[in-house]
């Protein structure tokens, strides 16, 4: 049977975040991630975190509740509560990984979230960042896409260069592309065919799918 790990951190969470919850799926809660998912009646197989944004009623709570806590100092830990949770879920081994709850009005945290995307994307394990309006990915190799809820397609390196671009299915046809940090080329485009193709031959390219 196929694993997927999703983490539930502390940034937005609403009833979206909830639906994408499978019987088979694996939780972690970071920190306040927990919380939200034992208040909607889920019991986190993992609670991980310094815990330093609940209450400690709901940490009590997340200590019954939880199949296994995991709390650490917050002055002395190296890591986020997020990349704690995404590190432990990595060595798991996952075939898929799912982080919600990762973007918020904290932009340094919702921008080092979007670059542990690449820790995954190392051990060839797939993962990505959810919210309300966008599906975000690590790609270093060419990968399907079918066309969905967000029809807005952008990419973005992450790496300083990405050569050999090429779209297939796409509005906006690319063809041996290079971007580079800096460029806005590879924004808004639109998938018009039922399935996207997207070729990289080097680098690795954020691809974000939105919606308004």
């Amino acid at each position: 049977m196929q694993q997927r790990i999703i983490i539930f951190a502390g940034g937005n969470l609403g009833p979206w975040a909830l639906q994408h919850i499978t019987p088979s799926d694996t939780l972690i809660g970071a920190d306040s991630g927990a919380i939200y998912l034992i208040s909607n009646g889920f019991a986190p197989h993992i609670a991980i975190g310094d815990f330093d944004s609940v209450t400690e009623s709901e940490m009590e709570l997340i200590r019954e509740r939880s199949g296994n806590t995991i709390s650490c100092d917050p002055i002395d830990k190296n890591y986020t509560d997020t990349e704690m949770a995404f590190r432990l879920a990595l060595d798991m081994k996952p075939d898929g990984l799912l982080l919600l709850g990762a973007l918020g009005t904290r932009f340094d945290h919702s921008l080092a979230n979007v670059h542990l995307l690449a820790l995954a994307n190392e051990l060839g394990i797939e993962a990505a960042i959810v919210d309300e309006h966008n599906e975000i990915c690590l790609i270093s190799k060419t990968t399907l896409f079918q066309r969905g809820h967000h029809p807005q397609v952008s990419l973005l390196p992450l790496s300083e260069q990405v050569t050999g671009i090429t779209l297939t299915g796409f509005q906006y046809p690319l063809n041996e592309a290079t971007l580079t940090i800096g460029q806005s080329l590879g924004i808004s485009n639109v998938m018009k065919a039922e399935q996207g193709k997207i070729e990289v031959r080097n680098g690795r390219l954020l691809v974000i799918r939105s919606r308004d």
